[in-house]
């Protein structure tokens, strides 16, 4: 078989599970996979593969590599490297993405570029999927027409006795690439046009004009469970079944008890928690909590600026539903003893890591699988093998099918329905444990920004947030919580003190429960090295938590050397309520007053305007545009930073809308250049931006 090299660079396993996809597919197409993640270099030589390369890289945080592949990057941009030094190499690369960030696939992105630099070349184009509106998106046809690339990268080889040269060219590659970048270019137009989505008015006419009046109009309708023509009629396109690789065993525990503990590259600490305050109104829209923890007595140590994770459960009632369905709920304590089936047909099969030796059935569920995942198509495809009731059978395969994308994303994905929706839904599906095992990701961590100064609360550390609430509409409307602030949230209640934030000493007595926490990788949100430079705050909502870390960093230098020179901070600070979650209002007066803050500019979006006062800013993007000469003169004449903390679906877009707007304006030249301008200040490090989705 022909050898191609396949690495994968992976945050939370995307990327991992799209490569093993690849190398599933190949050998069917006459290939075989070299497959490796890209941090163990000593398992392959770029320098001297002769091999194709296919690469599948994701992004993390606003636009960096995933950690799997920091030290491979920072290896290829050593600036001595020459310009020759991949020219050997011919490659394609799949870059993941979400373009709710600025950075889109920006992981890819970076080393697709570092390898044109020295000297690589492409046997086929590069492919980036989009997470926002579904990953398969782009996946899929790029998988598909990698094996004709591949075909014609070896046929070139053959005919020419050596490396294929950059004139050869094959109409049906170009006819895969053209089909790849018209699907990409489909991407933002889906985000425009959900056409997944049936106007139930529309779809009534529909039955009443092509129906008799005696049958319901509800048996017409899809469902997670049903499927309408032509969809329940068409011939299906289904992927292949993965192969099934572990072999799980229960052990009864014995009254042993479990010493099982989450496995982490990251150092964890175990810390109390110290304080919880409610910084909103009871009838504010958003519900947000100010955390405090004593980190005293371990040697976690952080910057205004960094961020850190919280290590979470799932929730127990969810753990114990699906172990019910499971019919396992009396074996939750047994041990479970994972092996590697010595008749499997995945290749590179290994035990997955995020499960510990010999921990309880009740502990993997809880703390190492992502329940809640919105199950992707390959797990579907598995479920289908272990659903008797043939019409669910065939529903399942419509959902994990080429006809039914518009289905999956409809009723799975944008329902956000998880593991446990589709067993209840489909109940004569009895998946095996092993199978869960295979296929449910990782818990991850989940991050948050810190909200303090070591200076201003020694041996403290702080962070705020949401309790998140959506509403999952998989087979009923249930409104779920965040699995990590729904469990914070109840940890904290016995906690709870009513905004009092300024007041330091808590006379309650209450036991402090403890969290584990592990640090970020080092970030460059940060203060400038240079005090006297001047920065731009933008943080609406809960954005606002790196920014009072800033001010209380600020304000402690500014009492150790009185006489120094320290430059403006501006802070844009928007909400919904005046009243209601103006979150820190009397610090940020005390900042104001002291001199430490030099320009508070806040927007209300759902306040109306008092008497006959002109409509202020609503957003604040839209304080931004008032103040717009201020702040070009900042950032473009006195070398000024700005920072950007808080959502990236709409506010991260629109204050960089608003940036663009201000900088064409104040310079006189066209959007062009004034986005070329925001590039550079990027690559500077004077814009930057500290955004989730």
């Amino acid at each position: 078989m022909r050898r191609f090299l396949l690495l994968y660079a992976t945050q939370q396993g995307q990327a991992k599970a799209i490569a093993e996809e690849i190398c599933e597919q190949a050998v069917a197409h006459g290939f075989s996979a070299d497959l490796h993640c890209i941090s163990e270099s000593n398992k392959y030589d770029l320098k001297t593969e002769t091999a194709p390369l296919v690469v599948v890289v994701s992004t993390t945080g606003t636009g960096d590599p995933p950690d799997t592949a920091r030290k491979f990057v920072k290896e290829i941009q050593n600036k001595t490297l020459p310009v020759d030094f991949f020219a050997h190499l011919r490659y394609g690369l799949l870059g993941l993405g979400n373009s709710e960030y600025t950075y889109f696939c920006n992981g890819g992105k970076i080393i697709d570029k570092r390898f044109q630099e020295l000297g690589a070349r492409h046997f086929y184009d590069t492919g980036h999927a989009d997470d926002c509106v579904g990953l398969e998106l782009v996946v899929e046809p790029w998988i598909a027409g990698l094996w004709p690339a591949l075909r014609e990268h070896f046929r070139q080889e053959q005919i020419s006795g050596a490396l294929p040269i950059a004139s050869h060219a094959s109409s049906r590659t170009d006819l895969v690439k053209s089909e790849l970048l018209h699907v990409e270019s489909q991407v933002e137009l889906l985000r425009l046009d959900d056409s997944g989505r049936k106007d139930p008015e529309v779809l009534k006419q529909n039955v009443v004009n092509s129906s008799q009046s005696s049958v319901s109009v509800e048996d017409f309708e899809s469902s997670l469970t049903r499927s309408v023509s032509p969809l329940s009629e068409a011939s299906l396109n289904i992927p292949a079944l993965p192969p099934e690789y572990l072999q799980v065993q229960l052990q009864e525990s014995l009254g042993q008890e479990s010493q099982a503990s989450v496995i982490s590259a990251d150092p964890i600490f175990q810390v109390p928690i110290s304080k919880a305050v409610q910084l909103t109104t009871n009838d504010a829209i958003k519900t947000i909590l100010l955390v405090e923890l004593d980190i005293s007595k371990t040697d976690f140590s952080y910057q205004p600026g960094d961020a850190f994770s919280v290590i979470c459960p799932n929730s127990d009632s969810e753990v114990q539903s699906l172990l019910q369905r499971l019919q396992l709920e009396d074996k939750r304590e047994h041990c479970v003893l994972l092996k590697v089936k010595a008749d499997t047909k995945k290749k590179g099969a290994a035990l997955p890591q995020h499960i510990p030796a010999r921990c309880s059935l009740q502990f993997i569920f809880t703390w190492c699988l992502e329940i809640r995942a919105i199950p992707k198509k390959a797990f579907l495809r598995a479920l289908v093998d272990y659903t008797s009731d043939s019409a669910e059978k065939r529903r399942l395969q419509e959902l994990c099918s080429k006809q039914g994308a518009a289905d999956y994303n409809r009723f799975v994905r944008d329902a956000c329905a998880c593991l446990l929706d589709l067993l209840l839904a489909f109940p004569s599906c009895q998946p095996p444990l092993n199978l869960l095992l295979e296929h449910l990701p990782k818990l991850q961590p989940r991050p948050y920004s810190c909200a303090s100064s070591s200076l201003f609360h020694p041996g403290k550390l702080h962070f705020i947030f949401n309790i998140v609430e959506f509403l999952s509409t998989a087979t009923a409307e249930v409104v779920r919580t965040g699995v990590c602030t729904g469990w914070l949230a109840s940890l904290v209640a016995s906690l709870l003190q009513p905004d009092t934030y300024a007041s330091h000493e808590d006379s309650r007595q209450v036991l402090a429960p403890k969290i584990s926490i592990c640090p970020r990788t080092t970030n460059s949100f940060h203060l400038p090295n240079d005090p006297s430079i001047p920065i731009i705050m933008v943080g609406p909502g809960t954005g606002i938590a790196p920014f009072i870390g800033f001010l209380q960093h600020r304000e402690k230098l500014q009492e150790q050397h009185p006489d120094g020179n320290f430059g403006a901070m501006w802070l844009f600070f928007g909400c919904r309520h005046k009243d209601r979650d103006y979150l820190f209002r009397k610090e940020l007066r005390h900042f104001l007053k002291h001199g430490i803050l030099t320009h508070l500019k806040v927007s209300f979006s759902r306040d109306a305007p008092v008497g006959e006062e002109e409509a202020p800013a609503k957003y604040v993007q839209d304080n931004i545009q008032l103040h717009g000469k201020q702040v070009v003169r900042i950032l473009l004449h006195e070398n000024g930073c700005i920072y950007v903390c808080g959502d990236a679906k709409n506010m991260a877009k629109d204050v960089n809308d608003a940036l663009v707007e201000i900088v064409s304006k104040e310079v006189g030249g066209d959007k062009l250049e004034a986005m070329k301008t925001l590039a550079t200040l990027k690559e500077e490090k004077r814009y930057l931006q500290d955004i989730w989705s």
